[in-house]
């Protein structure tokens, strides 16, 4: 699997010789990463700041002090973007069935301690590559609400009435226009929107 660019992947355990390994393995696959010490250091960070602008994952402790790996996974899925953030458990054996669980409600998945590298990597590398569908995809449905806030009063009109599947003269009729600034304006919001057709236009807004 190619590498995931401008990625970032957040450890949280609070095993100080945990952390500074999964950091090396990270390091010596050149992904980019931070380190938490806490679930309460990390939520406070990422209900502050988090923001789905990059590929993202997280290594996560079963059982910490304080706030539970659980209890903070429960908290990240109440979040709009938790798809953005998958979670793989890090767990002992005997937390195996309690990852389990986690899985079913939506964690990436789990590796049991002590983890093969290799399997963990992948694992990473795969849970980066579902971050980054989800990025884009936020992505793209930002700048389809950029360029629709940018249509006038009379193009958004315009635009409601194409996808209704009404012909010009029609349209022209309804607004009260000619059918020629009909077909200026149909050609205004074909352009801002990136489309060519009107059943294109529609697809597009379904994601509006």
């Amino acid at each position: 699997m190619q590498p995931i660019q401008d990625a970032n992947v957040y450890i949280v355990d609070d095993d100080a010789s945990v952390r500074d390994a999964l950091a090396w393995l990270l390091r010596s696959r050149r992904l980019p990463h931070e380190q938490f010490d806490s679930a309460e250091s990390f939520w406070a960070k990422v209900s502050r700041d988090f923001a789905v602008q990059q590929a993202s994952c997280l290594l996560l402790d079963v059982r910490m002090p304080g706030m539970s790996g659980l209890a903070l996974f429960d908290q990240l899925q109440s979040q709009s973007w938790a798809q953005a953030l998958p979670v793989i458990f890090l767990t002992g054996h005997a937390d195996v069935p309690t990852a389990v669980d986690a899985v079913k409600r939506g964690a990436f998945d789990f590796c049991e301690k002590p983890f093969s590298d290799n399997a963990l990597v992948d694992r990473i590398e795969q849970a980066l590559a579902s971050s980054a569908k989800v990025v884009e995809s936020h992505r793209a449905q930002s700048s389809l609400r950029q360029r629709h806030s940018e249509l006038t009063e009379r193009e958004r009109d315009v635009l409601r009435l194409v996808t209704d599947g009404l012909p010009n003269k029609l349209i022209a009729d309804q607004l009260d226009i000619s059918v020629r600034t009909v077909e200026v304006h149909r050609a205004r919001v074909f352009d801002k929107m990136g489309v060519k057709s009107a059943v294109e236009l529609a697809n597009l807004l379904r994601n509006l």
